[in-house]
């Protein structure tokens, strides 16, 4: 996962957390039971640099698990004293190790003893060249009961779990997930738990990072950096900031826009949720109009905002000029009719709908012209939500202009293809439980300070 906030003052805290744990005027008090494949694995250290509504600066801290907790102890001066910040706070766990024990304990003793009787079994299929029999059906019987009381207890230990997230909201775990069981120690390591502290009591993130503390090991390094990780909070950090950042610099930001939400906002109250808002609200110093595109709310995947003047002017001129290049990925609501070759363009023209807006009509004689290329990568069968099944065709569009719901008209319009896009509110059918399935999948564009070329990657969901 990309690291959301910029890193740099928060690595110096954690160079200053490893230094006071190696000096001793920081400690690690063991407050759990830490299980044995962790015992002396090492542990994260994070730190996030924050601002408070009054201006004061906070250092927060923590580190990953909870078996462990930071501690001072001496009196003498700690890491403390840095002129980064003016307060410092130990972040506990989101939650205590005492809860998940309790949480375990309903199911624990008949955990024990059926992993007792397994092991006994198991033991019993030793053959004497060294290999096993195959599993008989009392043992598959006993850990499949086993596994289903450790899921059990998990969903316990999960429901437990929930976060404060950056637009005052608080949102579970099971919620996040979707009901799924995350893998263990979900919510335990240090990013959610310094975004949870942080924006329960309304800070800023100014920074934010997290460093390998232990013995280096084939996959950590002493002191050094790493980002948030992919399989616990790349689940759970997007949720709680509203965004997920793929990518973020100085000048630019791209971003993962879900399907649902406004790219930049409407009129009226009820549409100033939004990808620019919510980047605003993470992100204070940003300017007041970072969009330079757009994708409509119910399209998701790739968007590239400027955090500066000079990075919004440049990129607004690389869209003019056609030097961005996106991709896109659509399901159609039925397959390719046979006229249409597996790789072609075509060029329809559209104006807007003035008695229905926002919908676009056709007009050959007053609508803009839109290119678009596409490619028809596979058939499959779609399974709607309602459980009906029916034959799609998968197709990648290359729009070479930007017109509005262009690659929709593409889709549905006579003119086109005549098949709409699965989930298409404004021209075809969207189900219950549906979306809209057009993912903006690929996105280049040169950077607009360093004149590299940037390319993105995004697959769809679906």
């Amino acid at each position: 996962m990309f690291p959301p906030f910029p890193e740099e003052k928060a690595f110096e805290i954690c160079l200053e957390m490893a230094g006071a744990l190696e000096k001793g005027s920081l400690c690690l008090e063991q407050i759990g039971e830490e299980s044995e494949e962790r015992s002396g694995q090492g542990i994260m250290l994070g730190a996030a640099l924050c601002r408070s509504s009054e201006g004061r600066l906070y250092a927060l801290k923590t580190i990953s698990g909870i078996s462990k907790k930071l501690v001072s102890c001496r009196a003498a001066r700690s890491c403390s004293s840095s002129p980064l910040y003016e307060e410092e706070v130990f972040v506990p766990p989101v939650v205590s190790a005492e809860k998940v024990s309790e949480a375990l304990r309903k199911n624990d003793l008949e955990i024990h003893s059926l992993t007792e009787n397994i092991n006994a079994l198991k033991k019993s299929r030793l053959r004497p060249d060294g290999k096993y029999e195959n599993q008989g059906q009392e043992e598959k019987k006993l850990v499949e009961k086993r596994k289903a009381l450790c899921n059990e207890s998990l969903k316990e230990v999960y429901s437990l779990y929930a976060f404060h997230c950056a637009d005052g909201g608080i949102k579970k775990l099971d919620e996040i997930c979707r009901k799924k069981l995350p893998p263990t120690g979900t919510g335990d390591c240090c990013a959610p738990k310094l975004l949870d502290y942080a924006f329960a009591r309304g800070f800023t993130v100014l920074s934010m990072a997290e460093v390998f503390y232990g013995k280096s090991n084939g996959k950590r390094v002493m002191a050094r950096k790493y980002p948030p990780c992919d399989e616990r909070c790349a689940l759970i950090l997007p949720e709680m900031l509203g965004l997920n950042i793929l990518y973020r610099d100085e000048d630019i930001v791209v971003v993962n826009k879900q399907s649902g939400l406004l790219s930049v906002p409407g009129r009226g109250p009820e549409k100033q949720d939004c990808i620019v808002n919510r980047l605003k609200r993470l992100f204070p110093e940003c300017i007041n109009q970072p969009s330079v595109h757009r994708l409509d709310m119910e399209t998701s995947g790739l968007l590239v905002l400027a955090f500066k003047p000079e990075a919004h002017r440049a990129l607004n001129r690389q869209f003019e000029n056609r030097e961005v290049k996106k991709e896109y990925t659509a399901l159609l609501s039925g397959v390719l009719p046979e006229r249409f070759e597996k790789h072609g363009s075509m060029e329809l023209f559209f104006r807007v709908d003035l008695d229905n807006r926002p919908h676009q009509m056709w007009d050959a004689e007053n609508g803009k012209n839109a290119v678009t290329e596409w490619y028809e990568t596979g058939r499959e069968e779609y399974i709607s939500p309602e459980g009906g099944k029916k034959n799609v065709s998968r197709i990648r569009f290359i729009p070479h202009t930007g017109r509005t719901h262009q690659l929709r008209l593409a889709a549905a319009d006579s003119h086109g293809f005549g098949v709409p896009i699965i989930g298409d509110t404004l021209y075809g059918t969207c189900r219950p439980g549906e979306r809209l399935m057009l993912h903006a999948e690929y996105l280049s564009f040169t950077h607009p300070s360093t004149g590299k070329l940037m390319e993105f990657h995004c697959p769809p969901e679906f």
